[in-house]
């Protein structure tokens, strides 16, 4: 184990990773400016619906919103540069890390990836060459690194993708349903848009994508097929940027294939200058035992995360326990109508409630189909009437439907008071009702 983890190897791949992540993170901050995303997602609302805990996250009053993530952009550049790396970069995390927490109505799986990436990033030495520090205190330079720090990435990327396809080994994905759904909406898409609908298209995302994450990283590994499978990476990956939309994401997975070529190609493609490493040198640290069960620890808990939906009752897809932090992104097309009925409990009088005096769009589209978000815009109604001075009760009405599939059914116990229910991470909540229980008629649904 020591031999394998702490063999020194060429450090190319790292220090070209670091300079196109530092860049990646550069565009993503400076990007969530110039598309409007945070006026969308963190200025307009009145609150942001945070992960559970961290309710007192939320975006800085007025405009500050934008000099945070311009803040985070500059430290983004410093990272590429590798000025004060291990502070720009813990900085950058830290910082991303609040934006993350804060606000779950724009999820992606890259937002946790760059999230778990940017604290591992600062513990990797990857300023030790083609940097400022190391222009400033030379003693920095080093041409190699253990081989753990080229590994650490390879075994987060095989946990990533092979979840990622288990997924996708299910009915709706299985006949393209959900793949279909997905393409209608982009359908307007100039030149593909009506190439998208064709039926042997969804076929070819649906049994493409699980074939693909699936095999990806042992092919990256073995070197016969190693070139073909970067030239598929390129294809899926810009396909994906394309169709999707979904920032930086396709091009991270890009820089990763750096890990998994020979460190003298990466070298003589990017680092022409740089004297390449060649020797088999074993240097253990005295804390390798530490170093070893920390591994083991980090592995063991991105291993589990994606199983606990299966310690949940029901569904995943309909009840969203165990759904986050867990690799299953576009995998489900929910849609549905919601409404909320408050209860003064001095005069037990009804009192309106219009979700568009309280929620944005893309807001409401949580509210009215994610039991968690549903059950956190009951406890923001509970405590702004709080401040009006007024004790009230929330009882939701909620039909929703998986992936098109008819009938709506009905998501929410509406006898149950929403207000006064505690939420449990690791335990089922029995107001969510059955999936396959409480079936309505369509007609009878005013979707909102």
């Amino acid at each position: 184990m020591n031999k394998f983890l702490f063999k020194h190897i060429d450090n190319s791949g790292l220090i070209v990773f670091r300079i196109i992540f530092g860049l990646l993170c550069a565009l993503e901050s400076f990007g969530a400016i110039l598309t409007g995303w945070i006026r969308r997602t963190l200025i307009e609302p009145e609150f942001t619906f945070s992960f559970i805990g961290f309710e007192w996250l939320q975006p800085l009053p007025g405009n500050w919103m934008y000099v945070y993530y311009a803040v985070m952009g500059i430290f983004g550049l410093l990272i590429m540069v590798g000025h004060k790396y291990r502070l720009s970069m813990f900085m950058f995390a830290t910082m991303w890390t609040a934006t993350y927490l804060m606000q779950k109505s724009s999820y992606n799986n890259h937002y946790y990836l760059l999230f778990i990436l940017s604290y591992l990033m600062v513990f990797l030495p990857a300023n030790r060459y083609a940097s400022l520090d190391v222009k400033i205190n030379p003693d920095l330079k080093r041409i190699s690194m253990p081989s753990w720090c080229k590994w650490i990435f390879v075994i987060q990327l095989f946990i990533l993708y092979t979840y990622a396809s288990i997924a996708k080994l299910y009915p709706d994905w299985l006949d393209t349903s959900v793949v279909e759904l997905l393409m209608k909406n982009k359908a307007d898409y100039p030149i593909i848009g009506d190439v998208l609908q064709q039926k042997y298209i969804h076929y070819f995302i649906a049994y493409g994508g699980i074939l693909f994450d699936g095999l990806i990283i042992p092919l990256l590994l073995f070197k016969p097929t190693r070139k073909y499978a970067f030239f598929a990476s390129i294809f899926f990956h810009i396909f994906n940027s394309i169709v999707f939309q979904i920032g930086i994401f396709p091009y991270l997975s890009l820089a990763f294939s750096l890990f998994f070529f020979e460190p003298k190609v990466v070298r003589n493609l990017f680092l022409k200058k740089k004297e390449f490493y060649n020797s088999t040198e074993v240097m253990v640290p005295k804390y390798n035992t530490l170093l070893i069960g920390l591994f083991s620890l980090y592995f063991l808990i991105h291993i589990a995360l994606p199983l606990r939906h299966h310690f949940f009752e029901d569904n995943v897809l309909w009840t969203e326990e165990g759904h986050r932090l867990s690799w299953r992104m576009m995998l489900r097309a929910k849609s549905g109508s919601v409404s909320y009925r408050v209860i003064d409990k001095a005069t037990n009088q009804q009192i309106p409630i219009k979700l568009g005096d309280y929620l944005t769009d893309k807001q409401r589209r949580g509210a009215s189909t994610k039991p968690d978000v549903i059950w956190q815009f009951a406890q923001h109604l509970k405590q702004d009437f709080a401040k009006r001075g007024k004790s009230v009760k929330v009882y939701v009405t909620a039909f929703v439907k998986v992936n098109g599939k008819k009938p709506y059914k009905q998501l929410i116990d509406p006898e149950v008071d929403l207000a006064n229910e505690e939420w449990h991470h690791f335990k089922h909540h029995d107001w969510i009702l059955p999936s396959d229980k409480n079936k309505t008629d369509t007609n009878s649904i005013n979707l909102r």
